[in-house]
């Protein structure tokens, strides 16, 4: 589960004042705090194996907030961003939330309010998290597997509508009894109790992609 000590909200502002102010107020109240001029230099220094969320300014200079989220969005990078802007634009707002934003807030705004908007940010990150190690530990079940057990599994999960031991067991040229047995098999190392649950996690988890 992660804690709050190891998200990281990264400040992107070109005004110092406001990055000061929002790294001292967000520091109090516990969090891990990186601040940043400019989009560039974010993207410079920023290391993706820390997880955290966006607090950027929308207004910047060479390469604007909408732009750096665009940039992210094509390099795959899943970080959620809260928009921060000295002007309320409609456009951008939508366009920034369908992007995958939290929230566009409008300078000044409430501290309750930039707090609720990274909460959620946290929350998002968490589950993001939580899915990567179940997907890692459902990986490392499957690695236990014989060579039989793992082709009958994937077998089975990119073959949702028929799970029956005769279908498999035509398929692979096996007998079903001995279908039976490896699928017994299968579903004690992969540490689930159905065949639909199988077919649930190793899909969310992408285990045959």
């Amino acid at each position: 589960m992660l804690r709050i000590k190891e998200f990281t909200v990264y400040v992107i502002d070109d005004e110092e004042d406001i990055r000061k102010s929002l790294t001292r107020s967000l520091t109090k109240r516990g969090y891990q705090v990186e601040s940043f001029s400019s989009a560039h230099e974010f993207l410079e220094n920023h290391d993706q194996d820390k997880p955290g969320c966006l607090l950027l300014d929308y207004g910047m200079p060479e390469m604007n907030g909408l732009e750096l989220q665009e940039k992210l969005n094509e390099m795959e990078l899943s970080i959620p961003i809260i928009f921060m802007t000295g002007h309320g634009g409609i456009p951008e707002s939508v366009k920034a939330i369908k992007a995958g934003a939290i929230d566009f807030l409008e300078k000044p705004f409430q501290q309750k309010v930039l707090i609720a908007a990274i909460k959620s940010a946290f929350e998002r990150v968490s589950v993001i998290n939580q899915d990567l190690e179940d997907a890692k530990a459902l990986k490392a079940k499957f690695e236990t597997l014989t060579t039989r057990e793992k082709e009958i599994a994937q077998f089975i999960v990119q073959n949702p509508a028929d799970t029956s031991s005769k279908n498999i067991g035509r398929q692979l040229d096996v007998s079903p009894r001995t279908i039976d047995h490896h699928r017994a098999r299968v579903l004690e190392k992969m540490d689930v109790t159905s065949v639909a649950e199988l077919i649930e996690k190793a899909l969310k988890s992408n285990l045959f992609s």
